[in-house]
């Protein structure tokens, strides 16, 4: 028998050492080097975690050298997972061999969406679903009290890996579900459960299975305290796409938003409601984060995101109060705060309103995160409305990129954004000028502007 070797493995980036050092070379972090074992094998024979079957492609890998005009372009064929939101986000379906990786706080409603998939897939698949975390029992009543059906559904309870691949080998399932991989475990690797060695070893160890089976692979992640998904690094790196179920428990709202994807786009985003029957899908985000107060308050407008392949109308809300500290509070929900320190700059440089001596808080309504610059022109005049104590009217909504020396640059789809703020009822629109469109929608006044000054003077 061979003897069992250790290696160090970094927590953060994935960094592999031969011995034991107080700073990765890598990522630069400290203390995050972990010892792992890895038992012997047999020579020629690769361990689940080898560098040969750690990414999982073994069965697709070719070892004959081929032309890049030459490869064969024919479209990857897709199934939907009975969810149009999950598959939009997924760019269009479940990928025969795919292995998806599917994180969230505790509460998000990982299980239930995974749970609703796969009762609605085995009415004409094959699906076996691996519960960790809770008995059958639990899961069972879970189903019947969200009213799935439940015929045809395969399910086991196991946390072994070697004993549910032998189950998956035998039931030959065309959608195997994983919940969750930090609860699964080699018999091979010292480590508890949870472990770095165990999380890698295993994912990898099931990713070889997907690819060489060309099963499509759903696995249930945690995630930290700031929000990124929990195990090493180099887990992100196996898997083909990464997905983050976000909603606090406060929120009857679920956003599904994609972090890496090898067979779609990351930037969509899919919209769920979380009802008595489990999630709902919400086919139009704009309606439910236009919910508006019937009386005008000033600091309260509407602007236009792009999110994947659609725009959303989100409601940015900004409160302007005198400061008693020596140094004003800045509070953005939603949004960078840098930038709007920086956009609170240029407000003072090229708009002549001062705010250094204003608390200043921002929140986007709905829990949305906006991450493009496109929401610059709209937070401005927010907080112009907010200081001045001004409410803007009600059918107004506004984009644009905001520069440091005043001007505003045109968005992305800009044709689109317009489009979709008339069809909620929008009337005039304040947008750059390379996004002013030949022949605005009809009952749309759009204003264009090229400068700060010329937004505010529109108001």
């Amino acid at each position: 028998m061979a003897k069992a070797k250790s290696a160090f493995v970094c927590t953060e980036c994935g960094a592999e050492y031969s011995k034991w050092q107080g700073q990765c070379s890598n990522c630069r972090e400290w203390n995050t080097l972990t010892e792992i074992r890895i038992g012997g094998a047999r020579p020629g024979a690769s361990t689940p975690g080898s560098s040969g079957a750690r990414g999982g492609y073994t069965g697709a890998l070719s070892r004959e050298v081929v032309d890049l005009s030459g490869v064969d372009l024919t479209e990857v064929p897709r199934f939907s997972s009975t969810f149009e939101e999950f598959d939009r986000v997924l760019g269009g379906g479940l990928v025969p061999g795919s292995a998806v990786l599917l994180g969230g706080h505790p509460g998000a409603g990982k299980s239930t969406l995974l749970l609703q998939t796969a009762c609605r897939l085995a009415q004409s698949k094959r699906v076996l679903y691996v519960t960790g975390e809770e008995s059958l029992s639990q899961v069972a009543m879970r189903a019947h009290r969200l009213q799935l059906p439940t015929q045809g559904l395969k399910m086991l309870a196991e946390t072994s890996i070697e004993t549910l691949l032998a189950v998956a080998e035998r039931e030959r399932p065309e959608v195997l579900i994983i919940d969750s991989i930090q609860t699964t475990h080699l018999e091979d690797i010292g480590s508890a459960p949870g472990g770095v060695a165990q999380v890698r070893e295993s994912a990898a160890a099931l990713t070889r299975f997907a690819k060489q089976s060309n099963t499509v692979l759903l696995l249930v992640g945690h995630v930290t305290k700031d929000g990124t998904l929990a195990g090493p690094k180099v887990l992100e790196h196996m898997i083909d796409a990464s997905l983050l179920l976000e909603g606090g428990s406060d929120s009857r709202f679920r956003t599904l938003r994609g972090q890496k994807n090898r067979f779609g786009a990351i930037n969509e985003l899919g919209v769920f409601a979380m009802v008595e029957l489990g999630l709902k899908e919400v086919k139009n985000p704009s309606a439910i984060f236009l919910s508006r107060s019937e009386e005008l308050a000033s600091g309260s407008l509407v602007m236009v995101v792009w999110e994947g392949t659609r725009p959303i109308l989100v409601e940015v809300q900004a409160l302007l109060d005198e400061s008693a500290l020596g140094n004003p509070r800045r509070v953005a929900v939603g949004l960078d705060h840098n930038r709007l320190a920086m956009l609170l700059a240029v407000l003072h440089k090229h708009g002549g309103l001062f705010t250094g001596d204003q608390d200043v808080f921002l929140n986007v309504v709905g829990g949305v995160k906006v991450l493009e610059t496109s929401a610059d022109l709209a937070v401005l005049l927010a907080v112009v409305s907010s200081l001045q104590n001004r409410p803007l009217p009600r059918e107004l909504v506004v984009f644009g990129e905001v520069g440091l020396s005043g001007e505003i640059r045109p968005v992305p789809s800009g044709q689109e954004r317009i489009v979709e703020a008339a069809k909620h009822g929008f009337t005039r629109a304040i947008v750059p000028r390379g996004n002013a469109p030949k022949k605005a929608p009809a009952g749309m006044q759009v204003v264009a502007v090229d400068k700060l000054a010329e937004a505010l003077e529109a108001l």
